[in-house]
């Protein structure tokens, strides 16, 4: 997994509306990337509503939030729609992204072990390094706990 100091590499994903997004697109200010298993499941959607519950407050920060999965760009729509999600989500089913950051990771679930993406947040810097990392990110507190991050 990427860390604190280290140089965010760039992707270009699709959004829910098929859309290229860049992560070179935001150069110049600071972001919010998240990384998250799956559209629609109980601990990603909690995470997706805080993330957009925050909304003004990011808006209030100038500070873009990106939210990253392997689903597709329809499941995107559908699970905006569904929740009011006010952000950007990316389509990475190749994992050029998840695998470039370093959060498809072995998991453990149940005593079953098997390949996932770990929910995982990044700010990154206006130029383009890590500012700080949230791995293992909590589904209910990940969103207030960047903010509090952000605000010093």
């Amino acid at each position: 997994m990427l860390t604190q100091g280290m140089k965010a590499p760039d992707f270009t994903l699709s959004d829910k509306d098929g859309n290229s997004v860049s992560l070179s697109d935001f150069r110049g200010r600071r972001v919010v990337v998240y990384f998250y298993p799956k559209d629609s499941t109980p601990g990603c959607t909690r995470q997706a509503c805080a993330f957009a519950a925050a909304w003004g407050q990011y808006q209030a920060l100038n500070m873009p939030v990106i939210g990253i999965s392997r689903d597709s760009a329809a499941s995107h729509a559908r699970f905006a729609e569904r929740n009011g999600l006010p952000f950007i989500l990316l389509s990475d089913p190749e994992r050029a992204a998840i695998e470039g950051f370093g959060v498809w990771q072995e998991k453990k679930n149940y005593g079953k072990v098997s390949m996932g993406v770990v929910r995982t947040s990044f700010v990154i810097g206006p130029d383009g390094v890590i500012e700080k990392v949230f791995p293992n990110a909590k589904p209910d507190t990940n969103a207030q706990e960047i903010l509090e991050y952000l605000r010093g």
